[in-house]
């Protein structure tokens, strides 16, 4: 008992200056998350507050966050003049059909790779793994080419196809698939499952994590991109949010408060998103290999 006890005692400061190491980690990883949430919620916070004032009282120097009467004017000019729900639809339908393309084709094309066997496999994942390497800017112009012929332009299509085409989103699918046991699927296919059926029935089912995941940021993808829509599109009733903001600013000019009124309306839906779908988010990222 003696020596037990002098044991303990010894090994007391010892603990306790891991307990006090583990506090101090524990602080600076707190302090590290809140100063990064502050330079993330100061701008937001700053174009609502914007968009909120008089439209005199957003020039006034030296700036200030607050103001003697608040208002949406801001909201109802930018409602009222622009053709917004119109971006709102068309933002809608084509970041609603990329998410469900890219979740279906990528899920099935990962699936293949992790589990049919095929001739050039391997270099089929070394061309994916490639093109997620390969800036999206560069492939703007061939692109381009290939809607314009198939006479694309300024149509859903052209805004959706080229981004249904996704790597990262195939090689999430892939590494999920690999961490899935292969007795599930040896048990399907004793039972006489085809592998379309084993996709359908015991992977993707069991792919959740990853679906929810792939889904929520092809969704913000989809809904922030702002090339490719202006790229393709031509016409004011097909733009898409981030294009039809880009003319709203430009509308406006020095407007400071229809501005920041457009650009919280056009980022409002995504907010709500991650509000909604966090817990999906971080399951997604702790489970598809991307931590």
């Amino acid at each position: 008992m003696a020596v037990i006890e002098r044991t303990q005692q010894a090994a007391a400061p010892a603990r306790a200056g891991a307990d006090w190491a583990t506090r101090l980690f524990d602080l600076a990883c707190i302090a590290v998350v809140t100063v990064l949430a502050l330079v993330w919620i100061v701008p937001l916070a700053w174009a609502v507050d914007t968009s909120i004032k008089p439209e005199a009282a957003t020039t006034v120097l030296p700036t200030t966050w607050f103001s003697a009467t608040y208002t949406l004017d801001a909201y109802w000019q930018v409602l009222s003049g622009s053709a917004i729900a119109h971006w709102y639809v068309n933002s809608a339908i084509t970041s609603a059909l990329i998410t469900v393309s890219t979740v279906l084709f990528a899920s099935m094309a990962g699936y293949a790779l992790s589990r049919v066997p095929f001739r050039g496999r391997g270099v089929v994942l070394w061309v994916i793994l490639a093109g997620i390497m390969v800036p999206g800017q560069i492939l703007i112009v061939p692109l381009f080419l290939e809607v314009d012929a198939l006479h694309l332009v300024n149509t859903y299509w052209a805004v959706i196809l080229p981004q249904v085409a996704t790597p990262i989103a195939v090689f999430i699918f892939k590494q999920f698939f690999d961490g899935i046991p292969r007795e599930l699927e040896d048990a399907a296919r004793i039972d006489g499952a085809s592998w379309f059926r084993v996709y359908r029935s015991v992977w993707l089912p069991l792919a959740r994590p990853a679906v929810s995941a792939v889904a929520i940021f092809a969704f913000v993808w989809s809904w922030n991109n702002f090339l490719w829509p202006l790229v393709t599109v031509t016409s004011t009733s097909m733009m898409t949010i981030p294009v039809g903001l880009g003319t709203v600013q430009g509308a406006y000019g020095i407007h400071y408060a229809e501005v920041m009124g457009s650009a919280v309306l056009g980022g409002l839906p995504l907010l709500l998103v991650f509000l909604l779908f966090q817990r999906q988010i971080v399951a997604g990222i702790a489970t598809t290999g991307l931590k």
